[in-house]
């Protein structure tokens, strides 16, 4: 008891000194004027967050100075490092809490110890103009960004991609008082924000309407130029490259791949391959696995039956997340003959080129509020990747059924979707084919473009 007192002491007087210290190196750094700099904070990893790098990379092409602020963690994509008028600054890492104290006091101090660090790291920035925030996560980072461009006379801009407090539900009840709390909090310092983009118009009503937040546009994700469809020998690289590491990949020789070979004419792809499809998450709640296991269930056992005629089926499901390891272990007691699970970890510029590669992408996130969209469908249809997506309350701004691809509600249904979409592949793909067509007229519309038409007459 004694070690806990002097732990939360020691806390304590941490987050003290660093808002001491908050107005005098404000005083320090806040002089000077903030015109042409921008700060963009996430209090996320930075090189998993790539809408938020999407607005540094679009500032810094205005010839705005950004200063990215962020956990180091996963390493960015070389767009982000080798681009020009931006610094990068890294919040300390926060101790695993929840380890040695009970589940709400680990919450609170976890708080205390991000808002002492991120006002910290804050104040080693130059002033800015304004400051973008990305939420979630709510708790602490919009009471803390508000505090901050309250000092330094900055304007703070909220970039909303979901609700703190509705991801919180996830893990405790509706009705628990920790999220009543965050529901409050996320409302009251939302409406304190100068202005606000969202992902959807569903959040943008929400927001008008729960929040009595009137002042936000919203912002679709868009794909960037490295989600592009790909010709087949970039293709026949990058499976030669993961071959190195996956027996799926590995052909009969180091010419060749499961999907493509090196003949007198070129490279071609096989006509007796597999079908690959590709799952991207981050393993969290708000996407349960076991639907897509489930599914994998019922198309191993239809490809015995006779009247059918089912390709083998390669699953890569990237990502890492906290629910990894127990699905893992669900995917290892599988004894499936035609269907095979692999978790590739890729590199920032291979995971593009992994979309475009596939033939069929497969989305789980539900939402936990119904008003976000799934960056993951963006990459993909950017990629020219037709996509089977679980169904929420505002999907279809950006999945249109039978359009540019599916929407399912059970295991039983996206199971059914994969086979009539993979029914005599590879040499039929009349439906694939439609929807890759169709989605062109979502490619034309690039992030720069939409981003210049929405954000930058706010600013």
């Amino acid at each position: 008891m004694i070690m806990f007192v002097e732990f939360l002491l020691i806390v304590m007087s941490f987050i003290i000194v660093g808002l001491s210290l908050l107005l005098v190196l404000t005083l320090r750094n806040g002089s000077q004027s903030g015109d042409g700099i921008v700060t963009v904070l996430v209090l996320g990893d930075i090189g998993r967050s790539p809408r938020m790098i999407n607005h540094t990379i679009s500032f810094s092409k205005r010839e705005q100075k950004v200063q990215h602020v962020g956990y180091s963690g996963t390493k960015p994509h070389s767009r982000l490092t080798t681009c020009k008028n931006v610094t990068l600054f890294h919040v300390m890492d926060t101790p695993e809490f929840h380890k040695y104290l009970p589940k709400l006091l680990a919450y609170v101090v976890k708080a205390l110890w991000q808002s002492s660090c991120l006002l910290w790291t804050l104040c080693q920035t130059e002033k800015s103009s304004h400051l973008l925030l990305q939420n979630p996560p709510a708790i602490p980072t919009l009471a803390v960004a508000w505090l901050f461009c309250l000092f330094r006379c900055s304007r703070l801009i909220v970039d909303w991609h979901n609700y703190g407090y509705s991801i919180l539900a996830l893990a405790t009840r509706s009705n628990h008082p920790l999220v009543l709390f965050s529901a409050w909090y996320e409302k009251w310092f939302g409406q304190c924000a100068f202005w606000g983009f969202c992902v959807t118009q569903a959040m943008q009503e929400d927001l008008k309407e729960n929040f009595q937040i009137q002042r936000t546009d919203v912002l679709y994700d868009r794909p960037v130029e490295q989600f592009k469809p790909l010709v087949d020998e970039e293709k026949h690289k990058l499976f030669i490259k993961l071959a190195k590491d996956m027996v799926v990949f590995r052909g009969s020789d180091k010419s060749t791949t499961a999907f493509t070979k090196t003949d007198e004419n070129g490279i071609r792809l096989l006509p007796d391959r597999p079908a690959l499809v590709v799952s991207s998450t981050s393993w969290t709640e708000d996407e349960d696995f076991g639907i897509l296991l489930s599914a994998l269930d019922s198309y191993d056992k239809s490809t015995s039956a006779k009247d059918r005629q089912l390709p083998k089926l390669v699953c890569a499901i990237t990502g890492k997340g906290p629910q990894k390891e127990h699905y893992m272990k669900l995917i290892s007691e599988k004894k499936w003959s035609q269907v095979s699970v692999v978790t590739p970890w890729l590199e920032a510029e291979d995971y593009p080129k992994l979309l475009a590669s596939a033939d069929l992408g497969v989305c789980l996130h539900y939402s936990s509020s119904g008003l976000d969209l799934p960056m993951k469908v963006v990459d993909m249809f950017g990629s020219g990747l037709p996509v089977c997506a679980v169904g929420f309350k505002c999907l279809s701004e950006l999945v249109k059924h039978e359009e540019n691809g599916l929407i399912f509600n059970s295991p039983q249904e996206l199971a059914s979707q994969m086979m009539e979409l993979l029914e005599g592949f590879p040499s039929k793909q009349e439906q694939l084919s439609k929807y890759r067509s169709n989605l062109k007229s979502f490619q034309d519309l690039t992030w720069d473009q939409h981003w210049d038409e929405v954000v930058l007459p706010r600013l």
